[in-house]
């Protein structure tokens, strides 16, 4: 018999109300060290072929500094974030957020670069690069976890095949660096 200042309750109660675990994209610093890099490199070019023809000046200065900005920019990653129910992706200035339980479709946007496209119930629209879930198996696991709860609730009318070919293709990326990592390629 437990009394009612028992510490293990504390215990289970502290468990019970852990929330769970949080998928982030872990190449999203990376990326973010590449497009500085990048931006970096651009100014640092135009600023010496500006001097090395000899018309480098204040004003052409700050322009190929706001240019070098505006390429960082458009280069800027997402940071993508998953956790039960809900996928994030956040830019420089807002955040996207769908909840993933209640998915109503899942398109793939094919073109110079390939977008996932998902939709939920309330409305929510968010897009991400499928490699971001390709390199972050722990980001796949929750979406695609989720994505089976939203087929089983009835929401999810749209998409099963582009999660199915997505499922296949982080298969065939897996099983080919498990050949590499392991010399047997």
């Amino acid at each position: 018999m437990r009394h009612a200042d028992d510490p293990r309750d504390d215990a289970v109660r502290a468990l019970a109300h852990q929330p769970s675990e949080v998928a982030y994209d872990h190449l999203w610093a990376a990326d973010l060290r590449s497009s500085i890099h990048c931006s970096a490199v651009l100014l640092s070019l135009l600023l010496v072929i500006d001097w090395v023809a000899g018309s480098c000046t204040l004003w052409r200065g700050a322009l190929w500094a706001a240019l070098a900005v505006v390429f960082f920019l458009v280069l800027f990653p997402p940071r993508v974030a998953a956790g039960e129910g809900w996928l994030a992706s956040r830019g420089l200035l807002r955040e996207r957020r769908i909840h993933t339980g209640h998915l109503v479709s899942v398109r793939c946007l094919d073109g110079v670069g390939q977008r996932l496209v998902l939709r939920d119930t309330f409305g929510g629209r968010l897009e991400i690069d499928p490699r971001v879930l390709i390199a972050n198996p722990p980001l796949w696991h929750r979406l695609n976890e989720d994505a089976h709860v939203s087929a089983n609730r009835g929401s999810l009318t749209c998409g099963t095949i582009t999660l199915l070919r997505l499922s296949q293709r982080i298969d065939r990326e897996t099983a080919r660096t498990v050949f590499k990592v392991s010399g047997l390629e």
